[in-house]
């Protein structure tokens, strides 16, 4: 399975948890590579009210989950007008019905390719198929790099409210020394 299968796999997958919990307005928008677009495709959907835009949300992040996709980030959840969950090569879009009639994404990307549900259960288009087949269609969580690591540790040990042991015996001398030593 190459890359563009697994994405559009799981693509449906997040269509199929959308249409579950009652979402209205299904769209599926694929980028065009020459849009400078940041993703491959935008699924766009929305719900009747903030709670049921969260239930959506929720739906298919736990099914992409159980099928080890992890989302890159989530924006938007508490406010629940615009949900925003980013799977690299597919961004899920949630609105409230007025939040998506403001920002009205459809007319942003007018030049994407609108597709079906049932689109996405067809062979990849040629221009996908041209790339390099992938390690693997799963998505798992992001690893972090040695230099992202490091510097949470710096972080962590500058703003740690407890002194390590050593840094503390070495004020302790430090504070010794410079105090004056008193006559008898």
């Amino acid at each position: 399975m190459n890359a563009a299968s697994g994405t559009r796999s799981q693509l449906a997958l997040a269509v199929h948890a959308a249409e579950d919990k009652k979402a209205e307005n299904i769209t599926i928008l694929q980028m065009d590579k020459s849009s400078s677009a940041f993703t491959d495709y935008f699924l766009i959907t929305s719900g009747s009210n903030p709670k049921q835009v969260q239930a959506i949300a929720d739906e298919v992040e736990l099914r992409l989950k159980r099928a080890g996709n992890y989302p890159n980030s989530i924006e938007g959840y508490k406010q629940a007008e615009w949900i925003l969950i980013d799977y690299v090569h597919f961004v899920v879009h949630v609105f409230t019905e007025s939040a998506r009639k403001f920002y009205d994404l459809e007319r942003l990307w007018k030049a994407a390719k609108r597709l079906d549900a049932a689109d996405l259960g067809k062979r990849a288009s040629a221009r996908e198929d041209a790339g390099t087949p992938a390690k693997a269609a799963t998505r798992r969580k992001p690893a972090k790099s040695a230099a992202s690591r490091a510097t949470g540790k710096a972080i962590r040990a500058a703003t740690l409210r407890s002194k390590p042991a050593a840094k503390k015996a070495a004020k302790k001398k430090s504070s010794a020394k410079s105090r004056p030593k008193k006559k008898k």
